[in-house]
């Protein structure tokens, strides 16, 4: 089993820079790689990763992608004087040469495919690659926007060749489009091309009408090109969790790639003057959270774009962190997407219904973006002042971060601990019987008839309170009445303080407890309505029979669960399985894996005593030490499709994440 997280990077990258003075290129310095890396060193980060030595991209990569013609014409800029390096450059848009300029770019090649083959070669997990110049502008024949190589592009044609893959999904969250990426794929359905991109109606650069909704591929490549366009600035962190909830997940999940490429570019992110966007460094590792959950894990995330260097720097940090396995940071800001968001997000779903079977049964129609003047104001603070962000990002990143907890899961149970290495999983003691008792029959009395249902609560209590007090990451207990230990550990934690729980309950929940004080959220996975209790705001029946076939899950998680969870920001994740659960392990293991990305990856998982299987699965998805098998992807049925749709309808308005169309 691949373990640890590769950094690639290599100082000489730095020397590539502008000789001249021009307002459009100035703002592409080196020192977006060496701050970066500093920040990496200052969160003592740089230690904990694999180095891996980056080298000279050959020739034949990168004419992969490349025409002779191009690589000859950077070829020969290296014993160019300033004068014949800027008459060059003026043949491109946004690009200069230096004498450098050439050797950086195929380091810059070279990196990324060192950092794909120490991926697919199992030498790691995943890994990141910080380098300049960037290259998803850059076309088969042109340098364009600070990029000659196109080094996401080279590695995707490098990776189908060396380890004959067949899916390769490319995310480009990069703030500008990457349409020297899109170019080159247009027409490969074997790679799945995702951007979003600061757009404003085409007067954003690079201003072209291909890189709107409506342009999905062409030839046997359509449907597999995505861009979803901001047609405003001052996106946050709501809006980039909606888009990859209602669109890109729910592709990628179908699309099943066996590798995901990142072309990373931070000028999304706050504070950049290019991208002027709101959006907070923690994003990015909610993003990449769920970018681990596909391809078995392989992702390669390759720096792009970033010009605000402090709010660069804390975005590369959050990336690298969420691959090293860290708890995923509590996000900020109000969850809900605007309107120009959501409509941007409807309009591209209408443009792939034609494509993807996860929208076949949806009803959708394009909708004419809103005019800009009648939108709410952006939500934009201070970009254009650098020392105010800096100010604001030095104080935002000591509230987010936290201090790791030494153990990342306890357990009481051996049969759990097999095949795990021992400092993944802490086996812990159970309370005795006569604590037991003494705890409970002050606050729990009510819930418990039975004297034998005592000893149930021993390994419950003793894992739970770890969990509350960050001794651990997260914890898992086997019970005989997981419905009675999910009410006794829901009660537990309300009365140890923590003000918004989230459980998640699949099976029959005999005992559903009081939640109209809003300090918890119940969502009901069962077969059938349980009697004397209909959906709420903060108790949700979601009716589900997964199919024999395959996973349909995919459908009711990305559509409808998570965007609930991410709407009520819970600080404590409880899942409980109970008895005739309606879903299969592979389903329940993709919840469980995507919830970490809450509550700081505080979660509490209680399963029924007889279920081994189910226990090893979701101890293996909390331990993070190999992402879950998920099964077959199913399309969901028309039936459920329109079971989440009326879910949605019924609560968008309270939990404003479901929005996802312009029907609001």
């Amino acid at each position: 089993m691949a373990s640890g997280t590769a950094l690639v990077y290599d100082e000489e990258m730095t020397t590539h820079k502008l000789l001249w003075s021009d307002p459009i290129c100035d703002i592409e310095v080196p020192e977006r790689l060496s701050s970066s890396y500093e920040q990496l060193r200052s969160y003592r980060l740089v230690e904990r990763c694999v180095h891996v030595p980056a080298r000279e991209g050959s020739e034949e990569e990168i004419l992969l992608v490349h025409s002779l013609e191009h690589l000859e014409v950077a070829k020969s800029t290296q014993t160019m004087n300033e004068e014949e390096l800027k008459r060059v450059s003026e043949n491109y848009d946004a690009f200069f040469f230096h004498p450098s300029t050439y050797r950086c770019a195929r380091l810059a090649v070279g990196a990324t495919l060192q950092l794909v083959d120490a991926v697919m070669s199992g030498r790691v997990h995943n890994g990141m690659a910080l380098v300049r110049p960037p290259g998803h502008h850059s076309q088969r024949n042109a340098a364009n926007g600070f990029c000659l190589f196109n080094n996401v592009a080279i590695a995707a044609e490098y990776a189908k060749l060396k380890y004959s893959l067949q899916r390769i999904l490319i995310v480009d969250w990069d703030v500008h489009h990457g349409q020297g990426t899109q170019y080159i794929f247009e027409e490969d359905p074997s790679v799945l091309y995702f951007s979003w991109h600061r757009y404003e109606h085409q007067e954003f650069w690079p201003s072209l009408k291909e890189s709107d909704y409506d342009a999905v591929g062409l030839g046997k490549g359509k449907g597999f090109n995505i861009n979803l366009p901001w047609n405003k600035v001052g996106m946050g962190n709501s809006d980039y969790l909606a888009a990859f909830f209602h669109v890109l997940l729910p592709m990628a999940f179908e699309f099943d790639p066996e590798l995901v490429l990142v072309s990373s570019g931070y000028d999304s992110g706050i504070g950049d003057p290019e991208g002027q966007m709101n959006a907070t460094p923690e994003v990015f590792a909610h993003l990449t959270h769920f970018l681990m959950q596909l391809a078995n894990g392989k992702l390669c995330v390759i720096l792009e774009g970033g010009y605000h260097l402090k709010s660069l720097g804390e975005s590369v940090c959050m990336t690298v962190k969420t691959l090293l396995g860290d708890p995923v940071p509590h996000i900020t800001g109000e969850m809900a997407p605007c309107l120009s968001a959501v409509e941007s997000i409807q309009n591209v779903r209408a443009a792939h219904k034609p494509y993807w079977k996860w929208l076949a049964y949806e009803d959708l129609l394009k909708k004419a973006n809103s005019n800009p003047s009648t939108e709410h104001e952006s939500k934009i603070t201070n970009n254009d002042n650098t020392v105010k962000v800096d100010r604001f990002l030095e104080l935002h990143m000591k509230n987010i971060l936290f201090p790791v907890p030494p153990i990342k899961t306890a357990t009481t149970g051996s049969e759990c601990s097999e095949n795990f290495l021992p400092e993944h999983v802490q086996l812990v003691k159970e309370m005795d019987k006569t604590e037991i008792k003494a705890l409970v029959s002050g606050f729990y009395a009510d819930l418990l008839k039975e004297d034998k249902t005592l000893l149930s609560l021993g390994s419950l209590f003793v894992i739970l309170d770890k969990v509350l007090k960050k001794e651990v990451c997260n914890g898992i207990a086997a019970s005989p009445t997981a419905a009675l230990s999910a009410a006794v550990a829901l009660r537990h934690s309300v009365r140890f303080g923590f003000q918004r729980v989230l459980c998640v309950f699949i099976g029959d929940m005999q005992m559903i407890p009081d939640t109209e004080d809003g300090r918890m959220l119940i969502i009901n996975i069962c077969e059938k309505e349980q009697s004397g209790k209909t959906s709420c705001k903060n108790y949700i029946s979601l009716n589900w029979k997964e199919d024999a076939e395959g996973n349909d899950f995919f459908s009711a998680v990305l559509g409808f669960i998570l965007p609930v969870a991410y709407s009520y920001q819970p600080n404590l994740t409880v899942i409980a399985v109970g008895p005739n659960r309606s879903l299969g392990i592979n389903g329940i293991s993709l919840l469980v894996a995507l919830l970490q990305g809450l509550a700081e990856s505080r979660i509490f998982a209680v399963i029924e005593d007889t279920e081994i299987s189910l226990m090893q699965s979701v101890t293996k998805a909390l331990v993070g030490a190999s992402t879950p098998s998920f099964g077959i992807y199913l399309p969901p049925t028309q039936e459920k499709v329109n079971k989440i749709k009326a879910l949605r309808d019924q609560f968008q308005q309270e939990w404003k994440m479901l929005q996802c169309s312009g029907k609001l």
